[in-house]
């Protein structure tokens, strides 16, 4: 049954946003689409779209979640389509080299509910069907998402992930996150994070660090992921990049 676009936005509510980055079908987009409406999450990014974008298949698919496809987005990169975000998630089952913190379906959603009350803009990362999300993808989130399957086959396709997250954001509704008079200051953006990490790698480029070379990847992946999940605010942000600046100088 198909709904009017009216009747379709009834519902909707803040929710963070589901970032598909490199998905290849224009059917999956599609399904993906139509899952998150029913579940009332209404924000959709696409990151180098293998098919391009707009896509009639997705279209059809989707199956009138117009307010999802009709407001959907398209990057080149994963830094642009998250670069406003303040937390981000992504969804993998495999393990990875950065120590960054795993939760559930659960648990990640009631996490993501507590910082969208907060005012916080929240992203959801999802992984193309061939190969899912790199590790460099992963390093850029604050946490990982991991959905418990069969490990004799752990076979989910992209719009099974995107609406097993979907009903659990739906789901936790019911969650009340407990807030700290401590929590006053604004969260650093993706963006600000995201010039401190390069800002450091560059000033430790200069003084050689990141050596041997074969290592410098793997280095660098693991320092952004560091930065990445501790969580800095604006000014603590701004006082890192003085700190690098301070230390990039010659001695007098």
């Amino acid at each position: 049954m198909r709904l009017s676009r009216t009747k379709a936005r009834e519902g909707i509510e803040p929710a963070p946003l589901f970032v598909l980055v490199e998905p290849q079908m224009g059917e999956n987009i599609g399904a993906a689409a139509r899952a998150m409406l029913n579940f009332g999450v209404s924000g959709l990014r696409l990151v180098n779209p293998r098919d391009g974008w707009p896509n009639a298949k997705a279209s059809a698919v989707a199956s009138g979640a117009a307010p999802v496809i009709d407001q959907t987005e398209v990057f080149e990169t994963v830094d642009q389509a998250i670069s406003d975000c303040d937390y981000v998630i992504a969804t993998t089952a495999r393990q990875r080299e950065v120590a960054t913190p795993v939760l559930s379906p659960g648990e990640a959603s009631n996490e993501l509910r507590s910082r969208v009350a907060g005012g916080q803009r929240c992203a959801v990362l999802f992984g193309g069907e061939r190969n899912g999300l790199s590790s460099d993808d992963v390093a850029r989130a604050n946490a990982i998402l991991s959905i418990p399957v069969n490990p004799a086959f752990a076979s989910l396709n992209l719009a099974q992930g995107v609406l097993i997250t979907a009903y659990e954001w739906s789901r936790a509704s019911n969650y009340s996150p407990v807030s700290s008079p401590l929590e006053t200051e604004k969260p650093a953006s993706r963006e600000e994070v995201s010039g401190l990490v390069e800002h450091l790698q560059a000033v430790l480029d200069e003084r050689g660090h990141f050596f041997p070379p074969e290592k410098s990847p793997s280095m660098k992946r693991n320092l952004r992921a560091a930065l990445t999940r501790a969580g800095f605010t604006e000014p603590e942000v701004r006082s890192l990049r003085g700190v690098v600046k301070a230390l990039a100088k010659p001695k007098a």
